[in-house]
């Protein structure tokens, strides 16, 4: 029942790249595409994010 659960050390990524894609439709695999897509934007802009933070503090500092 808690199979699906992330446990203490579990890594997400590892189970999703590793998940048999066999019993998914094309609807499915769509939709799947569809949400790693997503992920992938809001990754990019955290780390724009981070790389902008850290070069206004770098800019604040060094002055």
């Amino acid at each position: 029942m808690d199979d699906d659960l992330p446990r203490k050390g579990d890594d997400l990524l590892t189970r999703l790249i590793q998940q048999d894609l066999a019993p998914l439709s094309v609807i499915e695999l769509e939709a799947r595409i569809s949400a790693l897509e997503a992920e992938i934007a809001r990754t990019r802009a955290k780390m724009q994010s981070a790389v902008n933070h850290k070069a206004s503090a770098e800019a604040l500092f060094n002055r």
